[in-house]
């Protein structure tokens, strides 16, 4: 693919990025260390209109491109791996959610303050035993006149413990495997019976609370479900698709990040009597981080550019996700070996982007689950 940013979509890019070099870079050691939610660079992204950067201005969003929105994804993980996870489990997951099977009102409702950045969305879906095994959820919906009673919870939920909107999988028909499957809108301030049990002490993505959620008797109205009853395996699929692209730019931004930063030490760490940087050994690995970087980076765009044209990408987000996230390991890695000792302590972000790293590989879709997923397409 011959691919190259508009100016317009270039603009927009750099602005980002001055942004991230200027707030979010210089707290970024302090989001890992304190792993709390940063309330006001979450404000500041409202501002610039970037929590709602896919949707129609109707609905409160930029209406930027899939090109342009992985691509400042990118660098706002560049900045901040949690800040990275926020936005795109707000956007691409919670946001998406709405605005592709939500009726007019719903998104009136439910996405303009998504959109807008006055609410915090998740995306509710894995449960201690439905992980890769979606239909192995244990979370129920029973219909009781226009109602519907919520029994169950969840695990691993991005922004679950701070999200004002969520969108919950449950079974609406136990019996029906995938086809038994519904989709909901809750909303926590409002419903009784949502309750947070706690968060993660995760190795990275700090800054992004991870949450398990549970629900007693959670009663909400029928006007809450998303779509027809049972079609909720199939939003799930189609939701984790998209967000794959920009789970490959959260990559795809780590990568850059550990890339930056082993360029900038190797100029200034001396040993010989020069720079290690004249070192053909170290010259190499960065040659060979440099390329599996942007090798990632057009594949993200791949994908973006099949889902902009309305064709099925499936394949193609898959293969980003994978490549991207596995690259982002391998690169922090390099990244840590050519700070040598250094690398290995927090006096240096480079042990930071390692573990940030590590989690693209495994949320929204496993290496081994992506792998299947290709394979079934190239089979199909």
């Amino acid at each position: 693919m011959d691919f190259s940013l508009s100016a317009e979509q270039t603009q927009i890019t750099e602005m980002v990025a001055e942004f991230v070099d200027e707030e979010v870079v210089p707290v970024a050691d302090e989001i890992d260390a304190a792993d709390e939610f940063p309330a006001e660079l979450i404000e500041e992204l409202a501002d610039l209109d970037l929590m709602g950067m896919p949707f129609p201005e109707e609905y409160g969003g930029a209406g930027l491109d899939y090109h342009t929105y992985p691509a400042v994804l990118e660098e706002l993980s560049r900045g901040s791996g949690g800040l990275g996870t926020i936005v795109a489990a707000h956007i691409s997951l919670a946001g998406n959610m709405i605005y592709a099977f939500g009726t007019d009102e719903q998104k009136e409702e439910y996405l303009t303050p998504l959109a807008q950045g006055d609410d915090i969305g998740a995306f509710a879906l894995s449960e201690a035993g439905a992980g890769s095994d979606v239909p192995a959820m244990e979370t129920t919906a029973e219909k009781v006149g226009d109602e519907y009673v919520i029994d169950g919870g969840k695990l691993w939920i991005s922004n679950g413990s701070v999200a004002d909107t969520v969108t919950v999988f449950a079974k609406t028909d136990p019996e029906a495997g995938n086809e038994g499957i519904s989709s909901f809108v809750l909303r926590p301030a409002d419903d009784d019976g949502f309750v947070v049990e706690g968060t993660e002490d995760k190795l990275g993505d700090k800054g992004c609370p991870t949450a398990e959620l549970r629900f007693d008797n959670v009663t909400i109205p029928e006007s809450r479900r998303l779509g027809e009853e049972g079609r909720g395996f199939v939003h799930a699929l189609k939701t984790l698709n998209g967000g794959r692209i920009t789970i490959a730019a959260r990559s795809v931004g780590i990568a850059q990040a550990a890339l930056d930063a082993a360029v900038e030490y190797s100029g200034d760490r001396e040993q010989f009597d020069r720079p290690i940087s004249e070192f053909q050994t170290i010259q190499h690995k960065l040659a060979d981080m440099d390329t599996k970087t942007q090798a990632a980076r057009l594949l993200m765009h791949d994908a973006a550019d099949r889902k902009i044209r309305g064709e099925s990408f499936a394949k193609e987000a898959a293969q980003a996700k994978l490549y991207a996230s596995e690259v982002s390991r391998e690169v922090a890695n390099e990244g840590i070996q050519i700070h040598g000792g250094y690398g290995y302590t927090k006096d240096f972000p480079a042990e930071r982007f390692y573990r940030d790293a590590k989690l693209n590989e495994i949320y929204e879709g496993t290496s081994e689950v992506l792998r299947n997923t290709i394979a079934g397409e190239l089979l199909d």
